[in-house]
């Protein structure tokens, strides 16, 4: 049977998908400029001689700054709207974007400067209740879904980043400043928060506290560790992972890297879509079983071709519909006036998901000599938040 034409009146207006444009065009932007260093860390590793352990750090830390900023910029972006909130974080972000070129040849400054990067990955939580408030229930999924398509960016971190060094070394910092400063001025001018958005008029610590007494915060929290945080642990850490145990050179390495990132961007929008047909919490269930599944098979070592490259990418588009949907979630549950307060601290949950891996499957691989032990985790967990979803998450009902 045909469904009834959605009424004119929750119809999202043409200002709704100019400002999603915009913000998954700076989602993007500003992921990139988060994930500059870990293209790079070979690089930084033979120039200062570091270990593995300190690499993976190096990496690390914007993951983390940026996963832990999401919480006060989403609270912000309550109060003050992502039109000031998102040209502003973007034209600050060029600094420590710049500061990378002066300080390549010092370890302790490069961790001072990635702690600084970590400012671009708080763009997230800007961005979400921005497009929560210009569209409808019904389209919502979608919409969020398409602006979660700016965690691409690191896939074009990933493949353009070292492409673009191999011109000259300052290059990438360079070229992605500029990108950031032309988009603080398109987004001053073209971003415009929607007339119907609840501006809270308690103050930072309260309006957090409130969104941190919500249980439901921290079940969306759990959630989005295992989903995203699956998501940004293998785009920091799948080239290592693909020259180490696949000896693959460092070009080959990035690249399906790369391409592993790209099925977690389609797919992304897919689990959005689907979370508008059904509900999100049996679609994130759906999607983490298939992580589950496929993280089992790549823990016995198959070849790359055909039955590795077909977990990993089984993985990535399970992990990506996963992120699309639990945000789905996220505005079905949360009342409206707290979506940037629970989007900022269930994105900083998220993000830390993906800071703990990285180090773990490196711990693993010194202790072991293989990352099987890794991939079994992660099916475990997949399949934990499978089970939670599916039996608790179901049952809530959307928040007024």
């Amino acid at each position: 049977m045909d469904h009834a034409p959605e009424p004119a009146a929750v119809r999202p207006p043409a200002a709704a998908y100019r400002n999603l444009l915009v913000a998954t065009l700076g989602f993007t932007l500003t992921f990139w400029a988060w994930d500059l260093i870990a293209p790079l860390a070979a690089d930084y590793r033979d120039r200062l001689g570091l270990s593995s352990f300190q690499q993976s750090l190096l990496v690390a830390v914007p993951v983390l700054v940026g996963s832990v900023g999401r919480i006060p910029a989403g609270a912000l972006t309550d109060r003050f709207g992502a039109k000031l909130m998102f040209p502003l974080v973007s034209a600050l972000t060029i600094v420590p974007v710049l500061l990378l070129i002066p300080a390549r040849d010092s370890y302790l400054v490069l961790l001072l400067v990635g702690f600084l990067l970590g400012l671009g990955g708080t763009t997230f939580a800007i961005g979400v209740p921005l497009v929560n408030s210009w569209f409808p229930p019904s389209r919502r999924g979608f919409a969020l879904g398409v602006f979660g398509m700016g965690t691409g960016g690191v896939a074009l971190s990933g493949y353009f980043t070292p492409r673009i060094a191999a011109h000259g070394e300052n290059l990438p910092f360079v070229v992605v400043a500029v990108a950031l400063a032309v988009f603080a001025v398109l987004a001053a001018v073209l971003l415009t928060d929607s007339p119907d958005r609840t501006v809270p008029t308690a103050s930072l610590a309260s309006r957090l506290g409130r969104a941190g007494r919500l249980r439901v915060t921290w079940e969306l929290s759990a959630l989005y560790a295992i989903g995203f945080g699956g998501v940004v642990a293998f785009g920091v850490y799948l080239p290592t992972y693909l020259k180490t145990w696949y000896e693959l050179s460092p070009t080959d390495a990035g690249t399906k890297a790369a391409g592993f990132a790209l099925v977690t961007v389609v797919f992304r929008p897919i689990g959005g879509r689907l979370s508008d047909r059904f509900h999100p919490a049996a679609v994130t269930a759906g999607a983490l079983a298939a992580v589950a599944v496929f993280a089992v098979m790549q823990a016995f070592d198959p070849a790359l071709g055909p039955l590795g490259t077909i977990a990993l990418l089984s993985m990535a588009a399970g992990l990506g519909a996963a992120g699309g949907s639990v945000f789905a979630l996220v505005a079905q549950v949360t009342p409206q006036a707290q979506v940037g307060s629970v989007t900022g601290i269930v994105g900083a949950m998220g993000g830390l998901g993906g800071f703990l891996p990285p180090l773990l499957m490196g711990a693993i691989y010194s202790a072991k000599d293989s990352y099987s032990i890794g991939f079994m985790l992660l099916s475990d967990l997949a399949l934990a938040g499978c089970v939670y979803a599916y039996e608790r998450m179901r049952v809530r009902r959307p928040s007024p």
